[in-house]
């Protein structure tokens, strides 16, 4: 059955007719009679193609990384908001950001239309609803500070531009993040990032190519921000947060490779630090004890090269 002209689906049908993420590909009408390794190939080409895409926006993502780094700096947060696969990417970097950087977990947090049980099971409607955005962005008290980032392959979904709309009114540093050109959702942010992927490999499976560009975006916004805030020397992870056997062991191999320094140094400079990476190798580069070292990354907010440089003098 269609829909007719008076459906209640008819307009949304005709919205999404418009989309390039949801575009019907003939050519590949009858990919399932094709070999498996056929279909592999042709879907390995599709995503060869996304990098292009994040590429062509790399000057937006940029600006938005800088602006966010500069609210961070001053106590603000990093929060994406999102339904369905695109909640999924932003709830995923969010929690890699303890303990990769050491950050808090309120310093990067992610939000997903119909709450946590939605990472593993849909919720009917909660995408569909700009008033569950703004409550839940008022359950943390979104302000100026903070930066909020609305993530929609569609660039439509309700969720996602009602969480941009509702934290630029109360003055947080919005950022839309869509997979397609004059997306609602880039209109409404100060920072607008259409990631132009095309039509998917199954028709509107936005979880594929869409998905991929969103983690790669995310990525970069996470991790650049982390740079531009001295979690990061050079590119080790000198805020790891060595929590398990793995990254203990980590830890002192970024201490090794940052300093040269034998294992029996690198031993005593984490004892004398509580285990802090990063003020380990501040002891041993710049030849000062634990609580020195502390003070100095701390009178420098953090960044490893500029207390180094003080204690050098």
């Amino acid at each position: 059955m269609t829909d007719t002209a008076d459906s209640p689906y008819s307009e949304l049908r005709a919205e999404l007719d418009t989309l390039t993420t949801e575009a019907f590909r003939s050519e590949l009408s009858e990919i399932d009679r094709l070999p498996t390794l056929e279909i592999a190939k042709l879907m390995n080409g599709e995503d060869a193609t996304v990098p292009a895409a994040v590429a062509a926006q790399l000057p937006r993502i940029a600006a938005a990384i800088d602006g966010t780094a500069e609210r961070m700096a001053r106590g603000g947060r990093l929060i994406y908001a999102g339904a369905g696969t695109a909640g999924r990417m932003g709830v995923l970097d969010a929690s890699e950001c303890p303990p990769t950087f050491n950050t808090d977990p309120v310093e990067v947090m992610g939000l997903i239309a119909g709450g946590p049980s939605a990472m593993i099971k849909a919720v009917e409607g909660a995408e569909d609803s700009k008033e569950l955005a703004a409550a839940d962005l008022d359950a943390l008290s979104v302000g100026a500070e903070d930066t909020v980032v609305g993530i929609s392959a569609s660039g439509r979904t309700p969720y996602a531009v009602g969480a941009v709309e509702h934290a630029r009114s109360r003055g947080a540093l919005t950022i839309g993040l869509s997979c397609n050109a004059h997306s609602v959702l880039a209109a409404a942010a100060e920072h607008g990032i259409e990631v132009v992927v095309g039509p998917e490999l199954l028709t509107g499976s936005t979880r594929l190519k869409a998905g991929t560009a969103q983690k790669l975006v995310l990525n970069m916004l996470s991790t650049l921000t982390m740079i531009r805030l001295g979690k990061t020397y050079g590119n080790l992870m000198v805020d790891v947060r060595a929590s398990n056997e793995k990254l203990r062991a980590r830890s002192r191999r970024i201490v090794a490779l940052a300093t040269g320094a034998s294992d029996a140094e690198i031993e005593a400079a984490l004892a004398a630090t509580d285990g802090e990476v990063k003020n380990a190798i501040l002891t041993l580069l710049g030849q000062v004890d634990g609580p020195t070292a502390a003070r100095l990354l701390a009178e420098k907010h953090g960044h490893l090269r500029e207390a180094l440089h003080s204690a050098k003098g």
